[in-house]
């Protein structure tokens, strides 16, 4: 009578499956979160620039022109995003989020801005 023995364990081939495995999807989704990522933060700055657009309105209710953004004190900051009034008048203010840091491989909406008409700028990046 033979004594049957009873192997346990992986292989080396089985082990460099898996992976494999993980590498393609790692590949695969990775790039899909890095997108993600800098969408989330594009909406962040979008959001950041309506605030800034209803401080402009408040004040301008209140006084006689638009103001910059130092005047205004709406404590908008961000990491990713600079922001900046021009064409600051009694009727007119453009309100603008440039993108800096990694973010600034965000293709085509390095710069978003809104201004007093609610005209906003790509709008191919404000609707996404």
């Amino acid at each position: 009578m033979q004594a049957k023995l009873k192997t346990s364990g992986m292989t080396l081939i089985e082990i460099m499956i898996v992976i494999v495995i993980i590498g393609i999807i790692a590949a695969i989704a990775y790039p899909n979160f890095v997108d993600y990522v800098r969408e989330a933060r594009r909406a962040d700055a979008m959001g950041q620039l309506l605030t800034l657009q209803m401080a402009e309105e408040e004040y301008r209710l209140k006084n006689t022109a638009y103001a910059d953004i130092a005047t205004l004190g709406a404590g908008v900051s961000s990491e990713f995003y600079t922001f900046s009034a021009t064409n600051i008048g009694a009727e007119t203010y453009t309100l603008t989020a440039t993108a800096t840091g990694s973010q600034a491989n965000d293709t085509g909406c390095t710069a978003i801005s809104i201004n007093q008409n609610d005209q906003k700028t790509p709008a191919d990046c404000w609707e996404r």
